[in-house]
Order: C-alpha cells, then sequence, then structure tokens
C-alpha cells in the first residue's frame, strides 16, 4: 500500500484503472462529480474499486456544500454553504446544531454509496481582499467561531460514521490567488497568522486528518509553498498546531505547484506530508506520483490507521426528522 489517493475518469472502472490501482495499491480513492450519476451507480463504483484494491480501502470526496458538493441534486438533497449556519441564527449553539447536523445528514448520503471520507470541514479564516476561491466555504472571518463551527461539522460527519478532513491547514484564508490556477503568497506576519489564520486548525489538532495548502507563507518559509516546505510542515502544523494526524496534500495536478509529478509527490513527502493527493484521474501523471510515494509504513502509517479506526459506530439518528429539523431552520436550502 503507497502513500497517496487517486482519481478516476469516469463512472465505472476502466480496465487500465483496474489494473492501475493492483499494481500501484494506493492507501485510498478520490471521487467527483465527474464519477457520479446516481446512487445506484455511485455504489457500483466505490465496490469496484475496493475489489481492485482487495481491501476496505478509505473512499474520499469534497462534499462541503454551497459551491462544492459532488454528490447533488436531484439524486441527492443539496446542503448550504458553511458561511449559512453562522448567518442562520444568532445563537452560536444554535448554529454549530445546524453545522452539526448537516455534517450528519451528508454523512448518512455518503456511507449509503460506500464513502467514507469527506474532506470537511474547512477551516480557512476569509481575509479581506482575499481571493472568492475560499469565500463562503468557510464558517466565519471570526477564527473562534470557525473553530467552533468546524467542529461541530467533524463531529457531525464522526457520528454518521465517516472521517473528517480539515483544510487547508496551516491556512488559505488570505490567498489572493486560487492555487488550482497559480501559487499563492501571503506576506502577512507570523504574529498575525498565529493569531487569526493558526487557531481554528489549532482547536481542532485533534481531528483525523488534515489537508495542506499549496500556499506560501513568507514569514515562514518564502522558499516553498506550505506542501512542500519541511519549515511549515515541521515546525508549524506539527509543531506550533499541534496537529499529529494523517496529514495529506492538496490535489498535486494544481498550478500553484511546479516540475514533474514525480518530484511534487517527492517534495511533498520529504517534507513530512504522510500521504500525496492526485485527483484529476490522469494515470499518465499518477503513475509518476505513485513512483514518487513510499510504501506507507512507520509513523505514516500509523497515523493512517488511527485516522480510519477514530471514526466511532454510526449513532442512532432519524433522518427524517433530522430533514425536517434542518430545513425548518435554514428555509430553502441552497
Amino acid at each position: 500500500m503507497r502513500a497517496f489517493i487517486c482519481g478516476l475518469k469516469g463512472l465505472s472502472l476502466a480496465a487500465e484503472e483496474r489494473a492501475f490501482l493492483r499494481d500501484a495499491n494506493p492507501w485510498g480513492v478520490i471521487l467527483f462529480r465527474r464519477n457520479v450519476e446516481s446512487r445506484e451507480q455511485l455504489a457500483r463504483l466505490t465496490a469496484q474499486l475496493r475489489e481492485a484494491l482487495g481491501r476496505h480501502a478509505p473512499v474520499l470526496v469534497d462534499q462541503e456544500g454551497g459551491r462544492v458538493q459532488r454528490l447533488s441534486a436531484p439524486n441527492w438533497r443539496a446542503y448550504p454553504s458553511a458561511a449559512r449556519f453562522e448567518a442562520a441564527s444568532k445563537d452560536p449553539a444554535q448554529a454549530e446544531r445546524l453545522a452539526w447536523l448537516g455534517a450528519r445528514l451528508m454523512a448518512h448520503d455518503l456511507r449509503e454509496v460506500g464513502i467514507d471520507v469527506d474532506c470537511l470541514p474547512v477551516l480557512d479564516v476569509p481575509a479581506e481582499g482575499s481571493h472568492a476561491i475560499i469565500s463562503d466555504r468557510a464558517y466565519s472571518r471570526d477564527p473562534s467561531r470557525a473553530a467552533r463551527l468546524g467542529r461541530a461539522a467533524a463531529e457531525g460527519l464522526m457520528a454518521g460514521g465517516v472521517a473528517p478532513v480539515m483544510k487547508h491547514i496551516p491556512g488559505h484564508g488570505r490567498a489572493k490567488a486560487d492555487s488550482h490556477l497559480e501559487l499563492p503568497v501571503v506576506a502577512a506576519g507570523r504574529a498575525e497568522l498565529e493569531a487569526v489564520d493558526f487557531p481554528p486548525f489549532k482547536v481542532n489538532a485533534d481531528l483525523p486528518m488534515a489537508m495542506s495548502a499549496h500556499v506560501v507563507y513568507t514569514a515562514i518559509d518564502p522558499s516553498a509553498p506550505g506542501t512542500q516546505s519541511k519549515i511549515v510542515v515541521g515546525e508549524f502544523i506539527r509543531g506550533l498546531i499541534g496537529f499529529d494526524g494523517l496529514l495529506m496534500t492538496d490535489d498535486l495536478s494544481m498550478k500553484a505547484l511546479t516540475g514533474g509529478f514525480r518530484d511534487r509527490a517527492e517534495r511533498a513527502i520529504a517534507a513530512g506530508c504522510d500521504l500525496v493527493l492526485h485527483c484529476n484521474g490522469d494515470l499518465a501523471e499518477a503513475g509518476p506520483v505513485a513512483e514518487g510515494a513510499p510504501v506507507l509504513a512507520g509513523k505514516a502509517l500509523e497515523r493512517a490507521e488511527s485516522a480510519l479506526a477514530s471514526v466511532r459506530e454510526i449513532e442512532a439518528f432519524d433522518v427524517t426528522a433530522g430533514v425536517a429539523e434542518f430545513e425548518k431552520a435554514l428555509g430553502a436550502v441552497a
């Protein structure tokens, strides 16, 4: 089992993908909207990929709500963006209840089709003038509110048997560029980062998994994006923030990163990431990523096993009543 996660191209497993999964043996697979058509189709696909791997491998998805929802209408209910919860109630406890409830309903949707890891919550704190790539995907501009709402969402997922992945550690909220398209450079000082950007992750440092940010923090390490920086990963994510869970990269195919795909993977692993993530399903890129990812062993393997073991058994939950409560509180969900 190698220390990477890969994507797939379509609605079913192609022969070459089946062979790749068998030979490369990734830790898990991540799915996108291109892989999703219906409940029945998606359940078949998750069963197919696990059969190809010969084990119950983790299946990941970005199911945040709002703009980022891979399982979408009409086959699944639409969920609001993260920012909607803070706006929905002046009572912080009620807002947190809604964040928990939305995530618990998402977990029900995901487990029904064989998905057991959700790349949520987004704990970034948007700054004035930052790029819209985060914006309403974040819970709040207040670090303490973002931390509590994100925690509620993570707890909702775990109560439904789905492991959360907090992102994008140590913070993407100040970025003035979209890391899908170019490398963001954040010039804020260390004191400012420690006061605003890092706290939501520090409060939630006991969560099982996190995803890195392809962002350069000039006050910390001007030479490399966080994903590939030993300083960012070692001194700040592992040190100051105190996260000792499973750390995966954001997508290595994003244009924030440069160089060959094997090199991208090797640099992230050398920086201290446990897993590398490649999402687009292009096997010409995924092959070199697999070559650059080591066999999952040692501390990284311990973290991977602990991350999945941390999800408790699914708690009893009345889905019909949950939907009614959720929709009554939020009105028409969009």
